[in-house]
């Protein structure tokens, strides 16, 4: 007697496996045959290499028993092998007998051809089943709605067969990928930022770190979704914007590469610094238990002389620099006073720029249409296709995240300022602090590549402008290193003034516009 159930959609409304025992246990005393042995198997059956099938067929070749009984003729198989095996072994004498409660069955001519034709009705619904699965999932596709389970951040609403966001868990995955953005955590430590959050994976178990760095490249969280091996536009809402989604792949790809320094542990102020006399990267070695930082003296053009440098006091003079940057008390009072007035009296119209913005995103739409029409008249290939639309749908998402920007958050500059303030006021303490990875961390969001050694000696070179510290490309940074620069040469109030419009936008790493001119 075997009993089949799959775990496939087609066999949903199949009864049971106690339900079929329970009938053909029935049927065999009605029929007065004996059962030597019960046979049950969890497995689809659309292809061959079922274990409990394939040994009771060896059990039938070997003649250990004559027959089978089985609730239907699509128990025993739905694929053309299988069936084809037991009406072969029916033809040869192996198998006597064949008895199904729902199905009639006798070894003649006709009662063969009426069994083969079950078999090829069984195959012909899972195939038919299956074409008509994948139809309505391209359906879905086409539709911008993403097949599949929702990722983390996402639910499946049931109710409407779409994605939602998940509010509580939305928040958590937006603050790991900022976490990330700044470049000093690891892959392991978000997977660690996550465990502490709550979140698991679907069976309770810890985020790993290849979890962890699927998460921070999945583009679903800006819109898009992959699917089939294609990128589609999708109709659930974004909970990352493009801009920081970029800087996460940016930082991705630069912490995975090959480290290049075998011999010597990572040194916290290697990538820093310049030379100052050939312009090559400072690197660094361990001599007798000491870390000594020197010029890499990589210049195919220069030969250059500078000597080493201990950790010790290349440390201390990093953190002169750092405190030189240091916001002062008075000037952070006079800041938040001329924001928060600047803030209440700004009310500038952005609609102009919304409208040119959306212009283009109306040409990249006619676009994908265009190269849709070429992809289904065959005359673009299917991998170019992919690659355009992939771009192009980039592209769409990036100028949508401009709008984004520019609608919502047109006013919402001052509260990062604020930040900021409270931020630059703390480098005393980060500078005279023992942590310097963390003093690496800022010392770069504050010069960037402007930390040079010379002579054993660090210094930062001078901001790249003079008269106008609200050019673009330059940081808040620069334009207060700039201020502090002239502070022994003219009063604070010359020093410090408003510059309109500052809600062009004031936002923590990116450049902005600050208080401070000539």
């Amino acid at each position: 007697m075997y009993a089949r159930k799959s775990t496939d959609v087609e066999d949903k409304q199949v009864l049971s496996i106690e339900a079929q025992l329970t009938e053909l246990r029935a049927f065999a005393r009605e029929q007065s045959l004996e059962i030597v042995e019960e046979l049950v198997e969890k497995q689809s059956a659309k292809i061959p290499g079922r274990p409990i099938f394939n040994s009771m067929m060896k059990k039938i070749e070997r003649g250990e028993t004559q027959g089978i009984l089985a609730w239907h003729p699509d128990r025993l198989a739905r694929n053309s092998v299988d069936g084809g095996q037991i009406v072969y072994f029916i033809d040869i004498g192996h198998l006597a007998m064949l008895k199904f409660p729902t199905f009639w069955f006798e070894n003649t001519s006709q009662g063969k051809f009426s069994l083969s034709m079950a078999f090829v009705q069984s195959k012909y619904y899972v195939d038919s089943l299956s074409e008509n699965t994948k139809r309505g999932l391209r359906q879905k596709v086409r539709m911008g709605i993403f097949p599949s389970q929702a990722p983390l951040g996402y639910m499946n609403d049931s109710r409407t067969k779409t994605i939602i966001v998940d509010k509580k868990k939305s928040k958590i995955v937006r603050l790991a990928f900022e976490k990330y953005t700044k470049g000093n955590m690891r892959l392991e430590d978000i997977a660690n930022f996550l465990a502490k959050s709550g979140v698991t994976t679907r069976t309770g178990k810890k985020i790993s770190k290849t979890k962890a760095s699927f998460i921070l490249s999945n583009p679903f969280y800006i819109g898009l979704f992959k699917y089939g091996g294609e990128i589609h536009e999708g109709k659930h809402e974004p909970i990352i914007v493009k801009k920081l989604f970029d800087s996460v792949q940016s930082m991705l790809k630069f912490r995975g590469q090959p480290d290049r320094k075998p011999k010597n542990e990572p040194q916290p102020y290697c990538g820093l610094l310049h030379c100052a006399e050939c312009g090559m990267m400072i690197t660094a070695e361990i001599q007798k238990g000491h870390t000594y930082y020197r010029c890499s003296k990589k210049s195919k053009t220069i030969k250059c002389t500078q000597g080493y440098i201990r950790s010790e006091i290349l440390d201390q003079q990093i953190s002169s620099e750092i405190k030189k940057v240091s916001l002062p008390k008075d000037w952070a009072k006079e800041l938040l006073k001329m924001a928060e007035k600047d803030f209440n009296n700004s009310a500038k119209s952005n609609s102009v720029f919304v409208e040119e913005v959306k212009k283009d995103i109306l040409k990249i739409n006619i676009k994908l249409e265009r190269l849709l029409n070429g992809y289904l008249d065959q005359v673009i290939e299917q991998e170019i296709y992919r690659v355009q639309k992939a771009k192009l749908l980039s592209e769409k998402k990036s100028l949508e995240g401009k709008i984004s920007s520019v609608l919502q958050k047109q006013n919402d500059w001052l509260e990062p300022m604020k930040e900021w303030i409270k931020d630059a006021q703390t480098l005393d303490g980060i500078a005279r602090d023992t942590d310097l990875f963390k003093k690496k961390v800022c010392a770069k969001e504050i010069f960037g590549s402007n930390l040079l050694l010379g002579e054993k000696t660090v210094r930062a070179s001078a901001p790249a402008f003079l008269n106008s510290p609200a050019k673009s490309g330059q940081t808040e940074w620069a334009c207060l290193r700039h201020a502090h620069s002239l502070v022994s040469k003219k009063p604070l109030s010359s020093i410090m003034g408003i510059r309109t419009p500052v809600q062009k936008v004031f936002a923590k790493k990116s450049t902005c516009v600050v208080y401070f001119f000539v």
